[in-house]
């Protein structure tokens, strides 16, 4: 059979070697931690243990002076973890990965360099198209810490902040009931020959949990509420003690709200967390009873819920007293920061061991799960349907 002529020569028909990724060089990171000016915001993303940490690994850290008044860290405890203290703001908008609590106004961004990337909250609802619109004119990659999501469906941020507002709606409702403010003069709890206080609690997620532990854990007696039976064996799964569970039915709650001491609302909503005690229902609640609403920065689940502040923190309606200020963390401002800086620290340490964001986000679903921008594309699809704007799966932007 005579020779056929191939289209290939004979190197070409050579096997190769595999070519494989090879993974970045450690990249150095370049922070800058600005001042909150937000009404009331005295978190900070990293504690000077984190810089520490961050610096000792060759990273570079600017913080805006007096930060960390708000949490009790100073500018001396910053500096002497590495940290370079800025007394212009600009100087630390110029660092290429800004860390912040509160998303950033429009006068910051205006700050930030082109290309620069964004660690905030997202707080949908209380930004507008201009803000997304400065976002992209700056081709900002900007990811939202309550948008990260864990391997597990966990929202590590979320969680861990909704554990400490549980608790402390718990704490507050006890302070509030003393003489002292406007309650009955009762002590949460219970002591030997007195009947326990009663605790109301609507919805059975992390935030009733911690609420329903810490109220247990005083001696209350406790109900919760919530339409998800698996939400709610499995909150009694987890506590140490029986608690009275029920779904919510109208009648069934009205009773349990007639005679409670404090009644915590945890429910959450998809877009907005739905009112299920009505006015007509508060009325009906003892004179000095408790409200607090955890869920106010959702909308909140009372009717007669108004959005309060931690200055001016109580109203008074039918005689029940409603704590329903925003942002329950911030009262516990040490606390909540060093929660977010230990969730902060190792994503920031990564992303510096694979040579960027970008390489490490190739690998990090959680990063994207977090990415609401990237180099001012929008990759949110409930961002974009919830203001009409376009977007791109974060998938197509990855090679």
């Amino acid at each position: 059979m005579a020779n056929q002529l191939s289209p290939f020569s004979k190197e070409e028909l050579m096997p190769k070697p595999e070519m494989l990724e090879i993974q970045k060089q450690k990249d150095e990171l370049y922070i800058g931690i600005p001042k909150e000016t937000h009404f009331e915001e005295k978190r900070i993303c990293l504690t000077p243990s984190a810089v520490e940490a961050l610096t000792s690994n060759g990273h570079r850290i600017v913080v805006e002076s007096g930060a960390g008044d708000g949490t009790n860290f100073t500018d001396k405890d910053y500096s002497e973890a590495g940290a370079k203290i800025s007394y212009n703001p600009d100087d630390v908008f110029a660092c290429n990965i800004i860390l912040k609590i509160e998303p950033p106004s429009l006068d910051e961004i205006k700050l930030i360099n082109p290309q620069s990337v964004l660690f905030s909250a997202m707080q949908i609802k209380t930004q507008s198209k201009k803000y997304f619109k400065a976002l992209a004119e700056k081709r900002i990659t900007a990811i939202a810490f309550d948008y990260i999501q864990d391997s597990h469906g966990i929202y590590p941020l979320v969680k861990s902040l909704s554990e400490i507002a549980g608790t402390a709606s718990v704490l507050i409702a006890a302070e509030i009931m003393n003489n002292n403010n406007l309650g009955n003069g009762l002590l949460l709890g219970n002591i030997g020959g007195v009947p326990p206080s009663k605790v109301v609690i609507i919805g059975a997620g992390t935030v009733a949990e911690f609420a329903a532990k810490s109220a247990q854990g005083l001696g209350a007696y406790v109900e919760v509420f919530d339409n998800s039976l698996t939400k709610l064996r499995s909150l009694q799964h987890r506590l140490q003690f029986p608690i009275a569970t029920s779904t919510i039915q109208p009648k069934n709650l009205l009773k349990s709200l007639m005679d409670c001491d404090v009644a915590i609302g945890a429910l959450r909503g998809e877009a907005r967390t739905p009112v299920v005690v009505s006015e007509s229902m508060v009325e009906q609640m003892k004179v000095g009873a408790v409200i607090i609403d955890v869920s106010i920065d959702n909308g909140g689940c009372f009717e007669t819920s108004e959005i309060t502040t931690h200055s001016n923190p109580t109203l008074v309606k039918h005689g029940v007293i409603h704590y329903c200020v925003p942002n329950i963390p911030s009262r516990y401002a040490r606390t909540a920061s060093v929660s977010i800086s230990n969730i902060f620290t190792p994503y920031l340490l990564n992303i510096g061991e694979m040579g960027g964001l970008e390489n490490a986000a190739r690998f990090d679903k959680s990063l994207q799960k977090g990415m609401y921008f990237y180099h001012g594309i929008l990759s949110n699809k409930n961002i974009a349907d919830w203001f009409n704007l376009p977007f791109t799966v974060i998938n197509l932007l990855f090679f």
